[in-house]
């Protein structure tokens, strides 16, 4: 038995994984790294708040000064009936408009304008003169005294752009908190597998040794022939799962390909072991940190903030509407365009008025409506807010069970493996003596692999179970060093205006 008391050296060593030719190394950082940067996902989530940044500017629009220019020709030849009984010549009139302006929105609501109106006149009336010019240059106002008055009506486009844009920036933070903590548990699994595959080969070649010295003890006439059969048997056994360990490696190594989107086909290899180190978990407070940190909870926010944005809107625009209106102009008249300038110039001739529109619908059905629909939106978003922090709250109850369980694994599957250790080195010795079967050896060294495996599962398997505490706390990226600011977006943004 001295060729399977070698072999069980190699069994119970300490497992270590080994670069295989073409394999490239990996740390964890280094996939976190790869995946912020390069996953798809995360990039294609980046559009949003890039989008969101175009829809700020575009309803900042609203204070883009406006340029108007309108032109007119008229000419008209007409038979006055003065002239049909009088039989006086038939009226010749020419008209010609141009009147360039521009005109402003103000932050209350209102809007200011100046206009250049400029007409020119032709008559072949003898009552009065043939031609002439008539010019003036306007100021005018409008302003909402009561609905739509102030800044919250005016600029409620470009308060919820602002407001959309953060909750796009959360919802990338929610994403890239998913993605992040799908790199650690992924690069664990594969570290699990890798680690598995070891404990495979060396049962393998444990099984390959057994057959081989029960071949020899067969042909000295030391055992029975039937015990090749089930030596033979344990070597089928131990190859079909070496076959799926391998596959079960290749698939995962394609998974992170995809995930980390680095180029190449070769295998990864990790070079972090998971953490075997206690993780001090305060319930209270990680739950406090969860209900700051966690960003759907502050998107959630944002999106109350944004209702109630538009609930105070809605509130205004039940009032009736009231509004002032204002121009105070300095006009000119002369048959020549250059003395009519002159005219308006020395403001000689002002003129001015102000007044009043009020209108309100009775009953006002449709503004009372739009503003209790508001309120009942607010109220539902803080119910959701709610919930969502009890789902907050029970998520990091439950991660932080899951955190002591996968402790304690640790303890329990490290004296599983030493018992099936001891187990399999006292059914060697009772092998040498005969009084066990090559059955009964192969049958407990399979126990010793399963409990290896037990020991590898516990270990990634508190690796995960820290991984998902922190992601229910929110703090996953701070701890990875990830911050998220408005740039990354806004250089999407600017890109595009560049192109």
């Amino acid at each position: 038995m001295k060729r399977i008391t070698t072999a069980l050296l190699l069994v119970m060593a300490p497992l270590t994984v080994h670069a295989a030719d073409g394999g490239v190394r990996l740390s964890l950082k280094e996939a976190i790294q790869s995946a912020v940067q390069k996953n798809l996902d995360v990039r294609a989530e980046l559009y949003n708040p890039a989008m969101a940044e175009a829809d700020i500017r575009k309803n900042l629009g609203i204070y883009d000064t406006q340029l108007t220019i309108s032109t007119d020709f008229q000419y008209a030849v007409t038979e006055p009936v003065s002239s049909f009984l009088s039989g006086t010549n038939t009226s010749r009139t020419r008209t010609l408009t141009l009147n360039p302006g521009v005109n402003q929105l103000t932050p209350l609501g209102g809007t200011v304008g100046l206009t250049f109106n400029n007409a020119y006149n032709y008559t072949n009336s003898t009552r009065s003169p043939s031609e002439y010019w008539n010019s003036d240059l306007t100021l005018s106002l409008s302003q909402p005294l009561l609905k739509n008055f102030g800044k919250d009506p005016t600029e409620l486009g470009i308060m919820v752009a602002r407001t959309a844009k953060d909750g796009s920036l959360e919802r990338f933070r929610t994403l890239l908190l998913d993605t992040v903590a799908r790199v650690r548990t992924e690069y664990n699994r594969l570290y699990s597998l890798r680690e598995d595959l070891e404990v495979k080969k060396t049962s393998l070649e444990l099984a390959r040794k057994i057959l081989t010295d029960t071949q020899a003890r067969v042909k000295a006439g030391v055992l029975p022939a039937m015990e090749i059969l089930n030596a033979e048997f344990g070597v089928a056994s131990r190859e079909k799962d070496l076959i799926d360990a391998e596959k079960a490696v290749r698939d995962q190594n394609d998974v992170l390909h995809v995930l980390l989107q680095l180029p190449g086909k070769d295998e990864f290899i990790p070079v972090d072991i998971p953490t075997r180190e206690p993780y001090e978990a305060e319930e209270n407070a990680l739950i406090r940190k969860a209900l700051d940190l966690r960003p759907e909870l502050r998107e959630q926010k944002a999106n109350l903030r944004t209702s109630e944005l538009e609930t105070r809107v809605a509130r205004n625009r039940t009032l009736p509407d009231l509004n002032l209106t204002a121009s105070a102009a300095v006009t000119g008249l002369d048959r020549h365009y250059n003395r009519n300038l002159e005219k308006v110039g020395t403001a000689d001739y002002p003129v001015w008025g102000v007044g009043l529109v009020f209108q309100y619908p009775l009953g006002n059905n449709a503004a009372e409506n739009d503003y209790r629909r508001s309120k009942l939106k607010v109220e539902q978003g803080r119910t959701q807010i709610r919930s969502l922090e009890a789902n907050v709250e029970n998520e990091v109850k439950t991660a932080i069970r899951g955190v002591d369980s996968g402790y304690k694994q640790l303890d329990v599957t490290d004296r599983g493996r030493a018992f099936a250790e001891e187990r399999l080195r006292s059914f060697i010795k009772r092998s040498e003596v005969g009084l066990a079967t090559i059955k009964d050896v192969l049958e407990v060294e399979s126990e010793l692999a399963t409990a290896k495996s037990n020991q590898i599962k516990a270990l990634t398997g508190y690796g995960d179970a820290v991984t998902q505490l922190l992601r229910a706390t929110g703090e996953l990226l701070d701890r990875e060093g990830i911050t998220v600011t408005e740039k990354e977006g806004d250089s999407l943004y600017e890109q595009s205006a560049r192109d």
